[in-house]
């Protein structure tokens, strides 16, 4: 049986939004022994809410402030859009020495969370990925001014996998690179399986040693800690096929690819936050230019 981690023992935790990633933290919360009477969701989608139901038997409703009456611990996982409306939705709920407000959504920082909140309310931004799903999540976290060392460990503990503790101002980055960094990795599997049915090998049998070359060659690095150059150059025998396919990837711009696709989701993640941070007047003036 799991053991609950120390941090969460006796909290009730809420989620103000029912997708994929709220979905992916309560079902390694379970996991981790946390009781189902313990967690609440909340989503304005009776899809959502009915799936969450049938498949983690946790309560739902559509009354975030519900939520937030249930629980010690919330967490915001709501898309960017919408976090001005959820947040007004819970914002008379909300009390500052009984609430700590975990927010999962990216490009959304400290200072316009608490312009919603009662003042001098705990918040922790955090940004996680989609292999919360397994268990294997690489996640940032950043403690507003008002958040306490025991909060930053019930955050932590929300999470199965590595969490990191970063400055806000790096979190953008953090959604550029491990946030969205799932869909460049699945790509690259998905183009490193094409090449060997392109090679020859059946699909089935390509995606699997894509799949599994991606996972060993990850356990490698964090297991040895030794740097990927010295990892790589451990791979090309002189004059090999390694340092051959090496030299094609270079040529085509592979390495130059990668920085390009960090930058740009780094730059997005940056435009999200300057458009929640807008006031209802200052988007009407924008939308008039």
């Amino acid at each position: 049986m799991a053991t609950i981690p120390a941090a969460l023992v006796g909290k009730s935790i809420g989620f103000i939004g029912a997708g994929a990633m709220a979905t992916a933290m309560m079902s390694g919360l379970l996991r981790n022994g946390v009781a189902l009477e313990k967690l609440m969701t909340s989503d304005p989608f009776i899809g959502s809410r009915e799936n969450i139901e049938k498949s983690l038997h946790v309560d739902t409703t559509d009354d975030n402030a519900k939520v937030v009456r249930h629980a010690d611990v919330i967490v915001l996982a709501v898309k960017p859009h919408v976090i001005g409306p959820a947040l007004h939705s819970i914002k008379n709920a909300l009390d500052p020495n009984k609430h700590l407000i975990v927010s999962i959504a990216a490009g959304i920082n400290i200072a316009t969370i608490a312009t919603n909140c009662q003042p001098g309310q705990r918040i922790i931004r955090t940004m996680p990925n989609t292999p919360c799903l397994v268990g294997q999540a690489a996640v940032g976290l950043a403690p507003g001014p008002f958040a306490t060392e025991e909060d930053v460990l019930i955050a932590q503990a929300l999470f199965s996998g590595l969490c990191v503790r970063v400055a806000e101002k790096d979190l953008d980055a953090v959604t550029a690179l491990s946030g969205s960094g799932p869909a460049y990795v699945y790509i690259f599997i998905e183009a490193l399986a094409d090449a060997g049915v392109r090679a020859g090998l059946s699909r089935q049998v390509a995606l699997q040693l894509a799949a599994q070359t991606v996972k060993g060659s990850a356990q490698m690095q964090i297991s040895t800690q030794s740097h990927p150059a010295v990892l790589k150059d451990q791979v090309c025998s002189p004059g090999g096929t390694t340092i051959a396919a090496v030299e094609a990837l270079e040529v085509n711009g592979f390495r130059a690819a990668v920085l390009s696709a960090v930058s740009a989701a780094n730059q997005r993640a940056i435009e999200m936050g300057k458009a929640a941070a807008l006031t209802e007047k200052e988007k009407e003036e924008v939308n008039k230019k």
